[in-house]
């Protein structure tokens, strides 16, 4: 199968994963308003952002469809240039309401002239192009009484290693680390990425068990997490 297939069969798997995700979500949702349980409500205030890697990231957040888009800066985006070695750090709030969506981790990009027909404009070029191997964080908040779920997926391949942390959550729930902090490509760029394609799943579920590696994955250690104050997500976290 050619480099440009294998890519598009992992967005397409990568889509039915955060679909999933968001159907588990909303289900639950329904099924709570139905027994007259607490109607779900936004009880998580902030998305944090840090980067340990020791080169700089562009995170892209991307809601899910028909929901609304993390508040932007200047730039257009929720956050530009992240430095590297633990000085990039970026806390964004979360819409009210319910909401979903994916974090990825960009890598060599730079700003780049075009001209649009209408005079030159600026625009991100990053390295890490449109569909190359990446790492995915899927995050969603506000269900029924402040619940929330969360993951990594390895169904694009792996580029950056990223652990998802809930700080703030209610007293007696299970609301772990969950990820990968190794570097699975090895001495590969960052930007380049592995793995993308069903071949290496199995690989990468031995040595990460805490992440998704297809459409009907799940974590090795159970989650079940309500009202976190905060949910951090770190690029190139320490393995310990």
């Amino acid at each position: 199968m050619s480099t440009s297939k294998t890519l598009l069969l992992g967005e397409a798997t990568s889509s039915i994963v955060v679909l999933a995700l968001a159907a588990v979500l909303l289900a639950t949702v329904a099924g709570a308003a139905a027994a007259g349980d607490e109607p779900h409500t936004s009880t998580t205030a902030n998305l944090t952002l840090h980067n340990l890697c020791p080169f700089p990231v562009w995170p892209l957040v991307t809601a899910n469809a028909g929901l609304p888009g993390i508040p932007v800066d200047d730039d257009g985006e929720p956050v530009g240039r992240l430095a590297g070695n633990g000085e990039g750090l970026a806390t964004l709030s979360f819409p009210s309401g319910a909401w979903s969506g994916r974090v990825t981790a960009r890598t060599g990009c730079q700003a780049a002239e075009e001209d649009n027909g209408g005079g030159s404009t600026r625009g991100a070029r990053c390295a890490t192009g449109e569909s190359p191997p990446v790492t995915v964080a899927q995050v969603s908040v506000g269900g029924p009484g402040g619940l929330a779920a969360y993951s990594v997926s390895l169904v694009d391949g792996f580029n950056v290693a990223v652990v998802v942390t809930p700080h703030g959550f209610a007293q007696g729930r299970r609301c772990p680390a969950l990820g990968c902090a190794v570097d699975l490509c090895g001495a590969r760029a960052p930007r380049e990425g592995c793995g993308a394609g069903a071949s290496s799943a199995a690989a990468f579920k031995q040595v990460c068990p805490d992440t998704r590696t297809n459409a009907t994955d799940v974590e090795a250690t159970p989650q079940d997490c309500v009202a976190p104050r905060e949910i951090k997500v770190v690029f190139c976290p320490t393995q310990d």
